[in-house]
């Protein structure tokens, strides 16, 4: 008799044999966004403490996507001449040393390598984790929203670990972040991830030239200008306005606990709505939440707005990826150019902020956010059109 009982494997059509991998997969990318929100969130304090002006914590901010536009082409690249798990190890390790080194100097060309190394390494946990759900899943856009759920889980969860930590000092999360990520990547070592050499399929070599795969290349381009500065400046944004330490951390994590929420919500929808209507109603709801957020004088609608803003987030990312041709997908060449290209917006963006913050103040670089939100809206409309 057949087992028609409900388990995550059969709602996400995993083959029994591919699931152990797949659980390490999302416990990696738990821990990759537990990672890339500690950096934002310790950011005011790093920068105290290291005397650093918002022009230069915007510039660690860029740091990090820098890394991880590097990560994304080379380990799209480097797991055809070392294998995927030596590959995803290797660069991997950058979170590591990276936040080991934020924890010991404050020397600003050390502090920049040590944003690149921690880029490097999310940028690798990106590709790697979205290839392997792309081609473990049959439930394909469920499968990337639930990976993206993880990722959201981490990063609402670390900024009340900053809270719960505070009496250690700033330095102790980042120590914790680096422990668990070394498990994650020996966990990784000992798993069916494969170490042989991969091998290009036909025709994977060719630069991408499909219309779709620019339009939601760059649908996602504006989309991470917002999200990068988002996450690096939300509690810099509320300390700026004498919101509290506290509150202005509890804000990261009420915009990720909506990220998780709305991604969930998403995995469950992606399969009953049109997928780019979907995106589009998103885009909309982000732009007008954000425009809330710096507009109001209110302290509760601001907060409102946040919570908008993090539901609004939650499946324009993961449900964009999953309308790729599969093709697309299943390269590591492919995916890393086109997340690749995407980060780009996330270097340009948090410095921008910061070089404004400077000049004017951190509330006027932080509206910023609004424009390539706006562009993101009216990229979709285009793709909702075209659908």
């Amino acid at each position: 008799m057949k087992d028609n009982s409900f388990t995550p494997a059969s709602f996400l059509d995993v083959k029994k044999e591919d699931a152990p991998l797949l659980a390490r997969i999302y416990f990696l990318f738990f821990v990759s966004g537990m990672m890339s929100t500690v950096l934002g969130v310790i950011l005011p304090l790093l920068g105290d403490e290291y005397g650093l002006s918002q022009t230069a914590r915007g510039t660690l901010l860029s740091a990090h996507q820098i890394g991880n536009l590097i990560a994304l082409f080379v380990s799209g690249i480097l797991p055809y001449a070392i294998g995927r798990k030596q590959n995803t190890v290797l660069l991997g390790s950058g979170i590591v040393l990276g936040l080991i080194i934020i924890t010991l100097t404050g020397n600003p060309v050390l502090l920049f390598c040590a944003f690149v190394l921690t880029g490097v390494g999310r940028g690798t946990m990106s590709n790697i984790t979205n290839v392997v759900v792309g081609e473990s899943v049959g439930n394909k856009a469920a499968g990337l929203n639930l990976l993206h759920a993880t990722f959201a889980v981490g990063a609402f969860i670390s900024p009340f670990m900053v809270i719960a930590l505070a009496g250690a000092g700033w330095r102790a999360e980042p120590l914790v972040i680096a422990v668990l990520m070394a498990i994650a990547l020996l966990l990784i070592v000992f798993s069916a991830l494969s170490s042989k050499r991969s091998i290009k399929e036909k025709g994977e070599e060719a630069f991408p030239v499909s219309f779709t795969f620019w339009l939601n290349t760059f649908i996602m381009f504006f989309y991470l200008c917002g999200e990068a500065s988002l996450m690096g400046w939300l509690v810099t944004y509320f300390a700026s306005l004498d919101a509290g330490t506290g509150f202005s951390t509890a804000m990261q994590s009420i915009l990720w606990i909506m990220i998780l929420v709305g991604r969930l919500a998403c995995a469950a929808l992606s399969s009953r709505v049109n997928k780019s209507r979907l995106i589009l109603f998103l885009g909309i709801l982000m732009l007008s939440s954000f425009i809330l957020l710096i507009a109001s004088d209110s302290m509760v609608l601001k907060v409102i707005g946040v919570i908008g803003t993090g539901l609004a987030m939650s499946g324009i990312y993961p449900t964009t990826l999953s309308t790729m041709d599969k093709k697309y997908n299943n390269s590591t060449i492919a995916t890393g150019i086109c997340i690749g290209t995407a980060t780009v917006g996330a270097i340009i963006m948090p410095i921008i902020i910061g070089s404004v913050a400077d000049a004017v103040n951190v509330a006027a670089g932080f509206s910023l956010i609004a424009v390539p939100v706006a562009i993101m809206v009216v990229l979709q409309i285009v793709k909702a059109v075209r659908t």
